[in-house]
């Protein structure tokens, strides 16, 4: 069963960056996509980063477009995503999701990591 490990974390004030990283174990990396979602409470889980299994190809929400950068090492089985220019709406838990399908669809990601909390301070 393969299993996703979130780290980086943490506390960040407005306009600073922070850098993700999501490592992959028991699977084959380079055959899955992988999605960065987050999840404030009270509220639905929102994809905002997917790269497909080569990393030739990368969607980004509307609301991290232009600040998010996800990336991958298939060597290293880690995904990164790397947050520049953070705002107080960043604040929430990240998840990494791992599925076989090129998707934004969340239902299709059948592995996820635990989470790693986000806190963007105005």
């Amino acid at each position: 069963e393969g299993q996703l490990v979130e780290s980086g974390g943490g506390l960040a004030q407005a306009g600073e960056s922070l850098r993700l990283s999501c490592v992959a174990s028991g699977l084959t990396f380079d055959d899955y996509t992988i999605a960065w979602c987050r999840q404030d409470p009270g509220k639905e889980r929102e994809g905002i980063s997917f790269i497909s299994a080569s990393g030739s190809s990368a969607l980004y929400a509307d609301s991290v477009k232009g600040r998010f950068t996800i990336s991958r090492d298939n060597i290293k089985n880690t995904v990164y995503l790397q947050m520049n220019s953070l705002e107080p709406e960043d604040t929430a838990v990240y998840y990494c999701a791992a599925g076989r399908v090129w998707t934004t669809q969340r239902h299709a990601y059948d592995i996820w990591g635990q989470g790693t909390q986000i806190t963007a301070a105005s």
